[in-house]
């Protein structure tokens, strides 16, 4: 079988075959057999923007695979900086240069006291951490004048380390200064993940203890949202990438993009909605209110996912490790119930709703002890090793800057009218 598409345009007769290759169909030939006439795709649902080597997604199996590697095998076989290193170099990294790897990782997490301290002072004590970080990942192109030079693959290497190392420190500074405390101070001595919890957590008069499970637990979750192929945060990141801004600027895009409750928010949404149905017992009527349209299941569904996401059963198992040790929270009970009441429903199974991987982060990080408006900080934190990593493979294509078109729908050309004619 030919693989491949014919276009017949009906005003000429005229027609054009266009082979299918990888998947897609390259526009080109589309463009120049029909110019003007223009693919509408809002929501870029049916568009590829780009060819990638990093995140491989088939929704209809329920498989996420970065760099050809199993997320279920990094998620229970590695650690996140050994999966940023991946995202970012392609393949895994042995052990001295893992070694190498978090050191470097280390040495760069350190921000400046008194511009830190500038920065977060620009701030009211409440002001929301997602915010306060957008804005810190803004202020870092400042501080580095060379991260302009996009077109240098070294220069570009140096700040793609910078950047993974310094936002688990400006994450971490926005939830101390919540807290009464001044900017998160970092320490060489941690791991990226414990250096993490320990500057979110300790205060001046009580160090942060580490917990085993609590640190495998966040580690895990990062990889899970390491990446996701070209969401909506990461086609920001590109788009403002593509005009060759500097890459904190980019991800300060990516950011913004994410702080969305369409977006980065969903898991606090299904927070929301446990409180919302209250008791186990409301599980049912609420199940019912769902199908009579009178209410929306949250953490059920996915843009890409037409099955199980692959994430969801992960850090399912990873909920129960947590509840273990904190005491189970009644609304991981209702979360359960929840979950087996819809996979057993036919309204849900034929819509394909199951459940994603916010239906139980939130919770984790709840239980954690985390406070719901840093639920998309910790996203961030986790998805900028895979932002920077696209934007670098985007620049090292020298991918064209991103333009689409659009079909107007507005006034056709109308005389001008002096103020005292309208």
């Amino acid at each position: 079988m030919k693989e491949s598409i014919t276009i017949t345009d009906n005003r000429s007769g005229e027609s054009i075959e266009i082979p299918i290759e990888q998947g897609g169909v390259d526009s080109g030939p589309w463009t120049k057999f029909l110019p003007g006439i223009w693919f509408k795709d809002e929501g870029f649902a049916a568009t590829a923007v780009t060819n990638s080597s990093i995140t491989y997604i088939d929704g209809s199996a329920g498989q996420l695979e970065y760099r050809g590697y199993r997320i279920e095998d990094l998620a229970k076989r590695s650690t996140f900086t050994e999966v940023a290193y991946l995202l970012v170099h392609g393949e895994l990294p042995s052990s001295s240069g893992l070694e190498d790897w978090n050191n470097q990782l280390a040495s760069h997490a350190h921000l400046d006291d008194q511009q830190n301290d500038n920065l977060l002072k620009a701030f009211n004590s409440q002001s929301h951490p997602m915010g306060m970080f957008t804005a810190g990942l803004a202020a870092l192109s400042t501080l580095y004048p060379d991260a302009r030079d996009v077109e240098d693959p070294e220069i570009r290497q140096k700040h793609v380390l910078n950047a993974i190392a310094k936002v688990p420190t400006l994450a971490a500074s926005a939830a101390a200064y919540r807290n009464g405390y001044s900017g998160a101070q970092s320490s060489d001595e941690l791991p990226y993940i414990e250096n993490f919890l320990s500057m979110a957590f300790s205060s001046p008069n009580e160090p942060f203890q580490s917990n085993p499970t609590f640190t495998k637990a966040l580690d895990q979750l990062l990889i899970l949202h390491a990446d996701h192929e070209q969401n909506c945060s990461t086609t920001a990141v590109r788009v403002v990438g593509s005009s060759h801004a500097d890459p904190y600027s980019a991800l300060a895009a990516g950011s913004a993009a994410l702080s969305g409750p369409r977006h980065g928010g969903a898991n606090e949404a299904v927070l929301n909605m446990l409180d919302e149905i209250g008791s186990f017992n409301n599980v049912n009527s609420f199940i019912d209110s769902v199908k009579n349209g009178e209410g929306r299941l949250m953490g059920f569904g996915h843009r890409v996912y037409k099955n199980y996401d692959p994430r969801a059963q992960i850090i399912k198992e990873t909920a129960h490790e947590i509840f273990e040790i904190t005491g189970k929270n009644p609304k991981l009970d209702i979360a359960l119930k929840l979950e087996e009441a819809a996979l057993e429903d036919e309204y849900f199974i034929s819509r394909k709703l199951y459940p994603n991987v916010d239906f139980y982060s939130g919770l984790i990080y709840q239980a954690m002890g985390f406070p719901v408006e840093m639920f998309t900080v910790l996203f961030a934190v986790a998805r900028t090793a895979g932002w920077i990593s696209h934007w670098d493979e985007m620049l090292s294509r020298n991918t064209r800057i991103a333009r689409p078109r659009q079909l107007y729908i507005g006034n056709e050309t109308r005389p001008f009218l002096t103020l005292e004619e309208r």
